[in-house]
């Protein structure tokens, strides 16, 4: 939450919209996963009880702790890809894509109501969101989490993605590169940028960039 806040010029709401937004848009890009995986015939997520629209199944508290205090947070949903039906790593590629595009849709829900007009440009108040800065800061965070998890590197929903419209032998190379997910991850977003080179950000901020005023509309501010 310290890299959200920092710079904020209202820091009590942004924590209460980070705090509310991060929530769903975690639980329900897992949610996402877990509904895909079980249409497409595996019984795991349902066993973890991951078929509800009930948020708190689908959140770690761990990795929701680490998301607050750090700005880097995980979940996941139990898959078993062998229980998929049709080509494995298709199918895979398919649960895997469902997430962002999952935080994709919450994030153009959450804009329509500015889009339309509906919704009165507003600051927060002292000490909670207006539903502009709130529906605002859901449609950033949720494109945040989509152009993030598409990077295609382990262990981000991007690899597996990647994996599944790659041909056979590439992918059954590059799939050895799981083993090495933290390593990899680490040197992409941490150890690169303190040199100077940010992967990640040149990424995800054109996509921010595209999609916050396409969702949201060109002249809308975005109060924090």
């Amino acid at each position: 939450m310290l890299l959200f806040l920092r710079g904020a010029e209202y820091l009590v709401p942004t924590a209460v919209s980070f705090i509310l937004i991060a929530v769903l848009a975690f639980a329900y890009h897992e949610f996402a996963h877990a509904i895909v995986a079980d249409r497409l015939g595996d019984p795991t997520p349902r066993s973890y009880g991951r078929i509800t629209l009930n948020p708190i199944p689908h959140l770690d508290r761990t990795g929701l702790i680490l998301l607050f205090l750090i700005g880097f947070g995980y979940a996941f949903t139990p898959i078993n890809p062998r229980y998929l039906r049709g080509n494995p790593r298709t199918s895979h590629a398919i649960v895997a894509i469902a997430g962002p595009l999952m935080n994709l849709l919450i994030a153009l829900v959450m804009g329509l109501p500015v889009r339309l007009g509906l919704v009165d440009v507003q600051a927060p108040s002292q000490f909670l969101p207006s539903i502009y800065s709130f529906l605002a800061f859901g449609v950033y965070f949720n494109l945040l989490l989509f152009a993030f998890n598409m990077i295609p590197i382990p262990p981000l929903d991007g690899f597996t993605i990647l994996l599944g419209i790659l041909p056979v032998d590439l992918a059954y190379r590059l799939q050895g590169l799981r083993q090495y997910s933290q390593i990899i991850f680490l040197g992409v977003f941490f150890l690169l940028p303190a040199v100077g080179i940010n992967i990640a950000f040149e990424i995800i901020g054109p996509v921010i960039s595209f999609f916050f005023p396409l969702f949201l509309g060109p002249f809308a501010p975005f109060f924090v």
